[in-house]
């Protein structure tokens, strides 16, 4: 899958991705950097940061690891500063960490259910408001990485169906404010992805897994790779007027629901 764009789609570019050490966003790092994009990968766990680095950099791509938390705002704006600095004006933000463990409302903590909102939807905001200055420009991108939680309810899932939410709705409000300064905002909606911790977590044991997958209107799971091309896309010129929507890559997952998926 890795030929559907051509060569060099990102060469010169700048591509920030945070809770980019692993998952879904790791793989959207290794797509951006395979098509020439520097990419600048933000997580609180070093030796994943590092690991990733090495493996994008053995692939024949640039990369660089930067260590800290997305609720710290803080620490966020001098990665933004410092990787600005170093490589020129930002030309895409991935904002894709998040948080997530299954849990009935009933007994679910307050702390775990703020861990959530904190780590997704400030961390979102953190992300783009610390970016601001240095992609304010003209076809610069924000993606933001949502899921069908925000708009289906699912059971185990109050906090993150709250938190996903808030992030539509950031999108939203950012595309209406940053648009004049030519800058797109979209949310990518990602259903079940095999091979994640998501749903590694969501579907513990092959029943609950081949259940998920017999719900799906198309039968199956998507890929790591699904995600990356549908955030090349957005980010490219073919994508140029897309903004302040989200865009569900979830094989029809949304038009089942949570409930029937993991009831």
């Amino acid at each position: 899958m890795n030929d559907v764009f051509r060569e060099g789609l990102f060469a010169g570019q700048t591509v920030v991705v945070t809770g980019g050490g692993s998952g879904i966003n790791l793989r959207i790092a290794e797509r951006f950097a395979a098509q020439g994009a520097h990419t600048a990968l933000i997580g609180r766990t070093q030796s994943k940061l590092d690991a990733a680095v090495e493996g994008i950099v053995a692939a024949g791509g640039s990369a660089s690891a930067h260590s800290a938390d997305v609720r710290d705002y803080d620490a966020m704006a001098a990665i933004m500063a410092e990787v600005a600095q170093t490589r020129g004006p930002l030309d895409v933000l991935v904002s894709g960490a998040a948080g997530n463990f299954p849990a009935p409302a009933a007994v679910m903590s307050s702390r775990g259910f703020k861990a959530v909102l904190d780590i997704d939807v400030l961390g979102t905001f953190h992300a783009a408001r610390a970016a601001f200055e240095h992609l304010r420009k003209p076809g610069a991108v924000v993606l933001n990485i949502s899921a069908p939680q925000a708009t289906v309810a699912y059971p185990l899932q109050s906090h993150v169906c709250a938190a996903k939410a808030g992030v539509d709705m950031i999108t939203k409000t950012l595309a209406l404010e940053w648009g004049p300064l030519g800058v797109r905002v979209i949310s990518i909606s990602p259903g079940p992805i095999d091979d994640t911790e998501g749903m590694r977590r969501l579907t513990p044991d092959e029943d609950s897994r081949q259940r998920a997958m017999d719900a799906m209107p198309l039968r199956t799971f998507g890929t790591r790779d699904d995600i990356a091309n549908l955030c090349l896309f957005c980010a490219s010129s073919a994508g140029r007027f897309i903004t302040g929507t989200v865009l569900s890559c979830d094989g029809g997952m949304s038009l089942v629901g949570g409930a029937v998926m993991l009831g």
